[in-house]
């Protein structure tokens, strides 16, 4: 869960004979807190500015944007301009972006204040890749009418994990692979789970900092269920038979190295997939720069 700094204003309940004080504290506290929120708010990029960002890391590296429209969402997507046909493609999903603004406000827009799978993608070491985002970013989702539901409680729905799916096919054609490597970061790692359990053309499942199992997670966090969105611990019979490596930081206090592990346990013994702990790293340090060595993990073990 994406949040940014802001301070949440609770009810204050008065007693009639301390009214007059009590309404002076409100006050006082309401302009304290208004001090803060502000600046806040004020340094909060807009979407089109925050896809400019994506848009200008991506032509460093001469890769360009594409809307992918899958029927309920138009998704956007980045590839390189340039792109070698191979048998196999990696394609990385993004996170949750900027789904927050604190614990209980939900943001206007989801677009990523820093598009962290799409680094990921740019940093990929070997091989052909892409990336897609996620339902509602860089579209501007006000103007475009995209319900803050599916970046809330539906952000892992059945109907997200299938325009997720129509993407990737799409993206697919365009390499002319046959085979894929799903690699999601943050919220992304749930729906490249929950797409790889659909589909019978990923050989390999890499997530970094991966929510799969937001059960437990909003419960670690003391939030809302996520009522309305398909869990990945729920899907571990039919991903047994995928390679799968989940990358967690030691200081990630979002999802952290216990989460994952609960996802992990769920398979038989003999089955579990592998988890990369690093210790200094946390929910977003240091995953984009240290990436091309991290990659390499994936050779020894097998996957």
């Amino acid at each position: 869960m994406a949040m940014a700094a802001g301070i949440t204003l609770r009810p204050f309940f008065l007693r009639k004979n301390h009214a007059p004080n009590l309404n002076l504290q409100i006050m006082k506290r309401l302009w304290i807190c208004l001090g803060f929120l502000l600046p806040a708010c004020a340094s909060v990029q807009s979407p089109l500015e925050r896809r400019n960002v994506a848009d200008t890391i991506a032509h460093k590296q001469d890769w360009k944007r594409s809307t992918i429209r899958t029927g309920e969402f138009d998704l956007m997507a980045y590839f390189p301009s340039i792109r070698a046909k191979a048998g196999i493609l990696t394609i990385y999903i993004e996170g949750d972006g900027f789904a927050w603004i604190n614990g209980s406000q939900p943001s206007d827009d989801p677009t990523p204040l820093d598009p962290v799978a799409l680094r990921l993608a740019l940093a990929h070491p070997v091989g052909n890749a892409a990336y897609v985002g996620r339902p509602c970013q860089y579209i501007d989702a006000k103007i475009s009418n995209c319900p803050m539901r599916y970046w809330t409680d539906k952000r892992f729905a059945p109907e997200v994990v299938e325009a997720t799916s129509a993407a990737i096919d799409v993206v697919k054609r365009q390499f002319d692979a046959n085979k894929l490597t799903l690699v999601g970061y943050s919220g992304g790692g749930a729906v490249a789970a929950l797409v790889a359990a659909r589909r019978n053309d990923v050989e390999r499942l890499v997530t970094v900092a991966g929510n799969l199992n937001h059960r437990a997670w909003t419960t670690i966090h003391r939030i809302q269920p996520l009522d309305g969105s398909l869990n990945p611990i729920d899907e571990t019979d039919t991903l047994r038979k995928i390679r799968q490596l989940h990358f967690v930081g030691g200081k990630d206090s979002n999802i952290t190295p216990d989460l994952v592990r609960s996802f992990v346990n769920r398979f038989p013994e003999s089955q579990q997939p592998a988890i990369q702990i690093e210790s200094k790293f946390d929910h977003r340090c240091c995953w984009a720069q240290e990436w091309a060595k991290l990659w390499q993990r994936l050779a020894p073990i097998g996957i």
